[in-house]
């Protein structure tokens, strides 16, 4: 039964990924828990496994055009890969029920994010013909690569809600451009929190790869269907999908701990 139910979740998340980008990836922590009865040690790397390779699909063909600023990319790595196994680590010593309040929170940030759209480019950091200030760019760039490794570590989320806006608004990074360099640091941190997460747990590959499998198959379908559909509203929708499952997890997980 858990891997017809892993099977449709995947399917379910892939297509979420496909039509709206890395941030439908966000319910596949609570949907492993929730649905399949999953710790939450096992959750966080199989959504980690979803996230990462899905993101490495969708850059392939932003990296074919160009779309992909490769020094930016490693300093947001750079910062990042430490910062997920450190928050690998913090996870590690909370209980699930911390972890799970926290997700919510995460989930609720996402969400806002989704319904405020792309906004304009910021000008503190220059990417073009000119080239880059790394004056100005290191000092913004590190520390909010940093803490997108952290909740990557912690939750196991890709944190493409965090790094778009960081690059666009805070950088100046032209979307294009943003969203494949985005995609980039998101599969860097992917393998860096999924091998920080595998040390020290079982994990049960035969429904990691049903899940897996067919996350990346309608990933794939939907992308396609996604180029005819009108995915911003699709987005607000998806976002307050979001809102109400952070408020089960929170209602839930305060009955069940705390009542």
């Amino acid at each position: 039964m858990n891997i017809v139910l892993a099977l449709a979740l995947g399917a379910v998340i892939g297509t979420l990924l496909g039509l709206l980008g890395g941030g439908g990836s966000i319910l596949a922590v609570p949907a492993l828990v929730y649905v399949l009865g999953l710790g939450i040690e096992q959750a966080i790397p199989m959504s980690l496994l979803v996230v990462g390779i899905a993101s490495a699909v969708g850059a392939l063909p932003k990296i074919r055009v160009g779309h992909v600023q490769w020094r930016l990319a490693a300093v947001f790595s750079a910062a990042g890969i430490p910062a997920t196994f450190v928050g690998s680590a913090v996870g590690g010593q909370l209980p699930q029920p911390v972890l799970l309040v926290g997700f919510a929170a995460v989930m609720v940030l996402a969400g806002m994010r989704m319904l405020r759209g792309d906004g304009g480019t910021g000008t503190a950091c220059r990417v073009g013909d000119a080239g880059i200030n790394w004056r100005r760019c290191a000092s913004r760039s590190i520390p909010a690569g940093f803490l997108v490794g952290l909740l990557t570590g912690l939750f196991g989320v890709g944190g493409g809600f965090l790094i778009i806006p960081a690059l666009v608004l805070l950088l100046g990074v032209e979307m294009s451009i943003a969203v494949g360099t985005s995609l980039v640091i998101i599969v860097v941190n992917s393998v860096a929190g999924l091998l920080a997460h595998l040390s020290g747990i079982s994990i049960d590959w035969t429904i990691a790869a049903a899940f897996v499998g067919t996350a990346i198959v309608g990933s794939l379908l939907a992308g396609h269907l996604g180029t005819r559909l009108d995915t911003r509203r699709l987005q607000h929708w998806f976002a307050y999908l979001v809102f109400a499952v952070a408020a089960y997890v929170l209602v839930d997980t305060i009955a069940v701990s705390f009542l």
